[in-house]
C-alpha cells in the first residue's frame, strides 16, 4: 500500500522555505556563540581573576556549541509546528497552574529597612484534595530574614507552609490547619472566635507548635481585630514562642516567631513586632 502524503506540494515548499530559513538561522547562531566563546576564552587567560583555569576555554565553547544546537532546534521545532496548522505561540508558551516549592514573595526594604512578605497567589498548597486554594497573608520582617526550605519531617509536618528565618535574630514558621480539626459545621468561612475563646485554641494547636503540652507555658493571651478579622496573640516560655492564630476560608493559621534565650533577650522587640504584623488579607 502506498504511503499518503499529508501535506500538498504547496505545504512542502512553504516547510521547506521555513527550514531552510531556520538552518541559516542556526548557522549565524553558532558562528556567534563560537566567536563570543573565543572572546570569553582569551580574556579568561589575560585576566585570571575570573577564575577560569587550563583547559576551561575550550569546555566553554563545547557548551556554547551545544547550547546554539538547542536553540536552532526548537525554533526548527517552533516553525515546523506553525506550518502543521498549530499556534506558533504554543511551544513558546507555557501556562503554569499553582507553583510547588518557594516563590519569591519579598518587598524592597522600607525606610526602617524592613521588607513585608505576602504569599504570592501562584503558590500551591492545597494541604489535601478538595480544599480550597490558600488565602494569602503577609507579615514584616527585618532585612536580613531569608526564607528557608521546609520539611515534612518538622514539627507540624505538611501542614507548615512557610519558614523564615535569621542567625542574628530567630525564626518563624506559618501552620495552615483545616479548622475540621476543631469542628465540622464552620463552613468554608470560618471566624477563629466561632472555633472557640483563645484559651481552647491554643491549648488545642499548642502542642504542635512547641512539641509539648502548654499548660503553665502561656504567658499572656490577648485578642486583636483587623480589618473585621480577630487575631489571637499568645507568649509561651519555654520554650519562646509568640503566636498569632486567626480563621480564613476552611483553615486556622497559626504564625509562630520563636527565638533561642539569647536571641530573645537581645531582639525581643524585633520579634513581638514580627508577630505582631501577621494579617491574612
Amino acid at each position: 500500500m502506498g504511503a499518503v502524503n499529508l501535506f500538498p506540494s504547496c505545504s512542502f515548499s512553504i516547510s521547506w522555505t521555513y527550514h531552510h530559513k531556520h538552518k541559516m538561522i542556526s548557522s549565524c547562531l553558532m558562528e556567534n556563540e563560537v566567536s563570543r566563546a573565543k572572546v570569553v576564552a582569551r580574556n579568561s587567560r589575560e585576566n585570571s581573576s575570573i577564575g577560569f583555569h587550563d583547559g576551561e576555554d575550550e569546555k566553554l565553547c563545547v557548551v556554547l556549541k551545544r547550547r546554539s544546537v538547542l536553540l536552532s532546534g526548537v525554533s526548527l521545532l517552533a516553525s515546523s509546528a506553525a506550518v502543521a496548522g498549530f499556534p506558533s505561540e504554543g511551544l513558546a508558551v507555557v501556562k503554569q497552574g499553582l507553583l510547588a516549592g518557594r516563590i519569591p514573595g519579598l518587598s524592597e526594604p522600607d525606610e526602617q529597612g524592613w521588607r513585608t512578605y505576602r504569599r504570592p497567589d501562584e503558590k500551591s498548597g492545597g494541604h489535601g484534595v478538595g480544599w480550597s486554594p490558600i488565602i494569602p497573608y503577609s507579615f514584616s520582617v527585618p532585612q536580613d530574614w531569608e526564607e528557608v526550605p521546609v520539611s515534612i519531617a518538622d514539627l507540624g509536618g505538611t501542614e507548615i507552609d512557610l519558614r523564615f528565618g535569621s542567625a542574628k535574630e530567630g525564626r518563624l514558621f506559618v501552620i495552615v490547619a483545616p479548622v475540621l480539626r476543631f469542628a465540622d459545621n464552620l463552613g468554608d468561612d470560618a471566624k477563629i472566635e466561632q472555633i472557640g475563646p483563645p484559651e481552647k485554641v491554643i491549648n488545642a494547636f499548642g502542642p504542635e507548635v512547641i512539641g509539648e503540652n502548654v499548660e503553665g507555658k502561656v504567658v499572656s493571651m490577648s485578642v486583636a481585630e483587623h480589618s473585621g478579622r480577630k487575631y489571637y496573640q499568645f507568649e509561651l516560655e519555654p520554650p519562646h514562642v509568640l503566636i498569632t492564630a486567626t480563621a480564613a476560608g476552611n483553615r486556622l493559621y497559626m504564625f509562630n516567631v520563636t527565638g533561642s534565650g539569647l536571641q530573645w533577650k537581645r531582639h525581643y522587640k524585633d520579634l513581638k513586632r514580627i508577630a505582631d504584623s501577621f494579617r491574612v488579607v
